[in-house]
């Protein structure tokens, strides 16, 4: 019971704090209502904020603090990680306001309310492609601005963000024994981050995918597949000549070798028992 006279007095703060705001949502006097918005953001309390931003915009619409208030109004998006409507409200911002020393800001923030729902890399990518699309836009465009290196790292952590995804699709298929598709993949892979420190096990993931696919096939075309992963094998010391990696990929290309080796005994030994028939 001894906590019930605080519990008591938060109960009268918030509605004193609830009754003040109403009376302030209701006001007619706009110069008093933007006050009012103005002191919410400061404070921070976007929600508010943004109600009454809401509220002014409409009656401000070709007063000079109309760009102020646009410009606030679509923070409050931001920061209440309303990201969707945020990206929406910082784009028109900059088709509003041309002309504004703010522009460059606004689609540096555009790009950051879509970098905000970029998912984890599971899920669908679409946000973490548009971001990196409009981020390139916004070094393209703003090629001086301090907000180009940001820019650069967080296309750099899209791109990782893509390619995490890309390994698990292929790691899935090969987990599944879609060992043909994981072949594939992991190639695809390699070809799409020759930079990444990465690029040599996706070769070798490839080559690996490959040989089981061989080793699976019918025999009629097992000799065609166990070829291919030879020729793979030798673009590997040529692409990855130090790499760690490469006496693992040797010894698929010396597997790979001994069983063609078998198959043209076998070959040769079919051919031979039908000459003598």
């Amino acid at each position: 019971m001894k906590f019930l006279p605080g519990i008591l007095l938060s109960l009268l703060l918030l509605s004193s704090c609830a009754s003040k705001f109403g009376k302030v949502i209701k006001s007619k006097d706009k110069e008093y209502k933007l006050k009012m918005a103005e002191q919410y953001y400061v404070k921070q309390d976007y929600s508010k904020a943004q109600q009454l931003y809401s509220d002014l915009l409409p009656l401000y619409k070709g007063d000079p603090r109309f760009e102020d208030i646009y410009y606030k109004y679509a923070y409050t998006a931001y920061y209440q990680k309303d990201y969707m409507n945020a990206e929406n409200l910082f784009k028109t911002y900059g088709e509003n306001f041309p002309n504004s020393a703010k522009v460059e800001e606004t689609e540096f923030m555009r790009c950051m309310a879509y970098y905000k729902q970029s998912p984890k890399y599971e899920l669908d990518q679409t946000n973490t492609v548009k971001t990196m699309a409009l981020l390139q836009a916004f070094i393209n465009t703003h090629p001086d601005s301090k907000k180009v290196a940001e820019a650069n790292d967080i296309i750099d952590q899209c791109r990782a963000k893509l390619e995490l995804k890309e390994f698990s699709n292929a790691r899935l298929y090969y987990d599944l024994g879609y060992f043909k598709a994981a072949g594939v993949a992991f190639s695809v892979l390699m070809d799409d981050y020759p930079d990444s420190e990465s690029s040599d096990s996706y070769a070798l993931n490839s080559i690996k995918s490959y040989y089981k696919y061989a080793e699976m096939s019918v025999v009629d075309k097992q000799e065609e597949r166990y070829q291919k992963v030879v020729a793979d094998v030798n673009d590997f010391e040529q692409r990855f000549p130090q790499s760690k990696l490469l006496e693992d990929a040797v010894n698929y290309r010396t597997d790979a070798e001994n069983n063609l080796k078998k198959l043209q005994t076998r070959n040769n030994e079919q051919t031979t028992e039908t000459t003598r028939r």
